[in-house]
């Protein structure tokens, strides 16, 4: 895909999104504003790494694209703003509307004056390169979160084994521990029985001799 196709791509699922805000009502206005922050603030990122640099040096979109870089600062402020909002009431609304009509007068100048002055002056194997380079760009960012939540879900479920070997291993120790008293219960009762045995036989022999000696001295 060459550089303006994936660029009118994100240009038009924004769009479509913008319509989606307005039809939405109460906190659905602010999760659908979440996706169009996510995808302005891709699309901003990769055109200014990417994009607009191959374009600065040319006359011919030299000044177009240092415009660009400010009408990206201005929705850049206005998506901060809108996004520490807890609800979408009146004035949010009216702050949305204006994104919505920076982005739309960003996205016609981008399209009716910049990618015609880029076309002429970069041709069009660079401008496959750079549609490479921006695809590259967004799928390297796109996958950056999911890494890092696939790494954090893999750190705890780690943690969470070692806690669970470690409780094992403090409750095979306690069992053993348990064992040892048990068994050492049992041989000082085993001991204190043999004890009364030996007491109960001696006891029982002691009149025995006592007998025998009587009838000796008879």
């Amino acid at each position: 895909m060459d550089a303006f196709s994936l660029l009118k791509a994100d240009h038009q699922k924004v769009a479509q999104l913008f319509e989606q805000l307005e039809s939405a009502s109460g906190q659905s206005k602010l999760r659908v504003f979440e996706q169009i922050k996510t995808e302005l603030e891709l699309h901003a990122e990769i055109e200014e790494k990417v994009f607009y640099p191959a374009l600065e040096e040319p006359e011919e979109t030299h000044e177009l694209t240092l415009e660009a870089y400010e009408e990206h600062a201005v929705v850049k402020q206005l998506l901060r703003e809108l996004g520490r909002a807890r609800t979408a009431n009146e004035e949010w609304q009216a702050k949305a509307k204006v994104l919505q009509e920076n982005v739309e007068h960003h996205v016609e100048e981008e399209e009716n004056e910049l990618f015609p002055k880029a076309e002429a002056a970069l041709g069009e194997e660079e401008i496959e390169r750079l549609g490479e380079r921006l695809e590259m760009a967004k799928t390297r960012k796109q996958r950056g979160p999911a890494a890092k939540k696939s790494a954090a879900s893999k750190k705890s479920s780690g943690t969470a084994k070692k806690a669970a070997g470690g409780t094992k291993k403090r409750a095979t120790k306690a069992a053993k521990k348990s064992g040892g008293t048990k068994k050492s219960a049992g041989t000082k009762k085993a001991s204190k029985s043999a004890s009364e045995s030996s007491s109960a036989r001696a006891a029982k022999r002691a009149p025995d001799r006592k007998s025998r000696t009587k009838s000796k001295k008879r």
